[in-house]
């Protein structure tokens, strides 16, 4: 394993649709095991292969307190919304940043796993903000453009 190099601010790989994997193979499990380890390091909850410079629908998530529900998710795809939540976001590919965002509650995630399978995984609160999050990422979303301000801020105008 190894730690890739997170791009940030204006990189072009942040602003582009990523392609979908057709290989399940050593190369790519080891993208997944290094953005993993990428992540971790960074102190992330999830990261997007476009954030390491691999422009593949592959995303890794990890909301757990303890660190250990790691969800490798290959041409992931959200499959249902339900309610809102706003709340602070920020992302590794823009350090030091944060916005208010407002998102579904609730998301429902389908994707393949690192050999292929088909599995589901609905998320809440935070885990639901990371899947939409990364999966943003994947079609050329960052975060920055979904930024409103916060409930008190619209209550100063």
């Amino acid at each position: 394993m190894a730690i890739r190099k997170i791009q940030t601010g204006d990189a072009a790989c942040l602003y582009k649709v990523s392609k979908p994997v057709k290989g399940f193979d050593e190369k790519l499990w080891q993208l997944l095991d290094d953005m993993a380890e990428t992540m971790y390091d960074a102190d992330g909850c999830g990261l997007a292969a476009p954030q390491v410079g691999i422009l593949r629908r592959v995303v890794v998530i990890d909301c757990s307190e303890d660190r250990n529900d790691l969800i490798e998710a290959i041409n992931p795809e959200i499959i249902y919304t339900e309610g809102e939540q706003g709340g602070m976001e920020g992302c590794l590919s823009f350090p030091d940043e944060q916005g208010y965002v407002v998102r579904p509650r609730v998301a429902v995630m389908r994707a393949l796993d690192r050999n292929g399978e088909v599995f589901e995984r609905r998320g809440e609160g935070l885990l639901a903000r990371a899947m939409l999050h990364e999966c943003d990422h994947l079609d050329g979303r960052v975060y920055k453009t979904l930024v409103i301000p916060t409930p008190d801020e619209a209550k100063e105008d």
